[in-house]
């Protein structure tokens, strides 16, 4: 070859190589440490997700998801949460049809929305009812769970392989067509495997692979992660454990004891080892981050009278150790003590995501969660069945959130937000955050505030520090007062409190409210009417 053909040659393929240089895909959507909270990356930035989730039959139909994207956009949403559903995207055995996630994809793009996919496959609340028509009705080949009395239900055993094949095909089908047409894009940030997964309503599976899996001895996995973990166990499973000695072999029975929890640790194991078999397919075909949801438990109910053996609290362990592909394990959250159950799955490891919550109950939660929990979102469900998408309780939360979001991203982990949820039940709140403790009040708690009739509504705020004297407080019908901690008879005053905005990520004051506002300089006000920010300088004086 002449010389200037050669020159040609290497003309064209640093041309080639600089191509693929520029196609290459930005790092897919991860999870990375931030101090002590955990955030979710996408196209190299951390992203707080405001979403929503759609309700259950959503994506089924195109034409009903195109009309929910305008509503979504006006709510102040940057992700939705959208079912997939395993019968509609394998019809046929080894038949796919993916005309319905590309919907959903290339509309939530248009709008700018990310995506967090619902895999509602082996089991959604419990029950295959998503199951596709040709496993429904070929019961010899994919087996259903049983009760006690030999009775088959509605719910596939995760004591099959050929359940649990078909499950794994079809997810790893979907996670790299996923791939294929949204690696340069990252629509798609994150996915849900399976949906509250549980055992109802019978505390155990009893069909005859079950019977034959409680009767053999316990996983020396398992068992080797006690052993590892026993000072850190949760107290449900330690209690458990330490009740029949701490063995380290034998049968569930002989290591745990009869009852209903033995059944449940059981069914965690087993539903976690095939829900973590089915995450693991995926992930070699996209490595997008994977969770888990649970149905909570009500109170008084006992395995097998709610979906049990789901990623629940007292089950961390045993999800843990069975399923290390999942990334973190989440809480649907219905009931009223919010707090409560958020602050359980807050916890070394675990990552926090509300992936759905009620979207009656007060965006107070939101900032709680986001706050003080450092979470990574917060999701209310049947999100396009609000009215006034333009004017409702989520979309006021989320713009003030929305402005938020610069200045919560770079504080999580930092020890340098707080915040807190109030309601009939808990009025106030004491906080230490930097060289100041802010008590929190409920906004009915002061004689001059308006009263709505009814309930006593929830309000709160999250507190987030600047500088040593420097603070925003958001939220919505709360009363904070000031003292130092400095413990030298020194008083905290107000220096300045402003209520503003921030735009383009700067903040922009609005009303100086030094006067009645502040009662003189005796308290911060967010009013119970909308959710606002406040910022407020202290200082000390005796």
């Amino acid at each position: 070859m002449s010389r200037t053909g050669t020159c040609l040659l290497v003309l064209v393929l640093i041309g080639f190589s600089l191509k693929a240089q520029t196609n290459k895909p930005a790092t897919i959507p991860h999870l990375e440490k931030h101090g002590t909270a955990t955030q979710l990356i996408v196209d190299g930035k951390p992203m707080l997700m405001l979403a929503g989730e759609t309700g259950n039959s959503s994506a089924s139909d195109l034409k009903y998801l195109d009309e929910i994207w305008p509503k979504i956009e006006k709510m102040n949403l940057n992700s939705l949460l959208v079912p997939v559903y395993w019968e509609l995207i394998e019809p046929g055995e080894g038949k796919f049809d993916f005309t319905l996630v590309d919907g959903a994809i290339n509309g939530a793009r248009k709008h700018n929305i990310k995506l967090v996919f619902l895999w509602f496959g082996t089991w959604k609340n419990s029950m295959s009812c998503y199951a596709p028509f040709w496993v429904k009705i070929n019961q010899e080949k994919f087996p259903r769970a049983r009760d006690a009395q030999g009775r088959a239900q509605e719910i596939l055993t995760p004591f099959n392989n050929e359940n649990l094949n078909a499950d794994k095909k079809v997810f790893s089908e979907l996670m790299k067509h996923i791939r294929m047409v949204d690696a340069d894009y990252h629509t798609v940030v994150m996915v849900q495997v399976e949906n509250e997964i549980g055992m109802i309503p019978d505390s155990r599976d009893h069909s005859k692979e079950a019977d034959r899996a409680f009767n053999a001895n316990v996983s020396a996995e398992l068992l080797q992660y006690l052993e590892k973990n026993k000072e850190s166990l949760t107290p449900e499973l330690r209690k458990a454990w330490g009740d029949r000695g701490f063995k380290t072999s034998g049968t569930w029975e002989e290591i745990f004891d009869k009852g209903p929890l033995t059944d449940e640790l059981f069914m965690a194991w087993y539903f976690a080892k095939y829900t973590n078999a089915v995450a693991e397919a995926g992930k070699k075909e996209y490595t997008l981050p994977m969770y888990v949801n649970a149905a909570l438990i009500r109170p008084g109910y006992k395995p097998g009278q709610y979906p049990s053996a789901g990623p629940l609290p007292h089950l961390f362990d045993v999800w843990k150790a069975a399923a290390p592909a999942i990334d973190f394990l989440s809480p649907d959250l219905y009931f009223k003590n919010f707090a409560e159950w958020v602050t359980k799955y807050d916890r070394p490891g675990n990552p926090l995501f509300v992936p759905e919550a009620s979207n009656a109950q007060s965006m107070a939660n939101a900032f709680y969660a986001i706050g003080p929990l450092n979470a990574m979102g917060y999701s209310p469900f049947s999100i396009e069945s609000l009215e006034h998408p333009e004017n409702n309780q989520v979309t006021k939360a989320y713009d003030v959130l929305k402005q938020l979001t610069p200045l919560i991203l770079a504080n999580q982990g930092k020890g340098t937000m707080t915040g807190a949820l109030l309601d009939s039940a808990n009025q106030k709140a004491e906080l230490k955050l930097g060289d100041y403790v802010f008590t929190v009040s409920h906004e009915y708690s002061w004689p001059y505030a308006t009263r709505a009739d009814g309930e006593t509504p929830r309000f709160g705020c999250m507190i987030i520090m600047v500088s040593p004297n420097e603070y925003y407080i958001a939220g919505r019908g709360v009363i904070v007062t000031f003292q130092t901690v400095a413990g030298d008879g020194s008083i905290a005053g107000i220096g300045t409190m402003d209520e503003g905005r921030f735009v383009d990520g700067k903040w922009a004051p609005g009303l100086r409210m030094n006067g009645d506002q502040s009662h003189q300089g005796r308290h911060l006000n967010l009013n119970g009417n909308t959710f606002s920010i406040q910022k407020v300088q202290l200082y000390r004086y005796k």
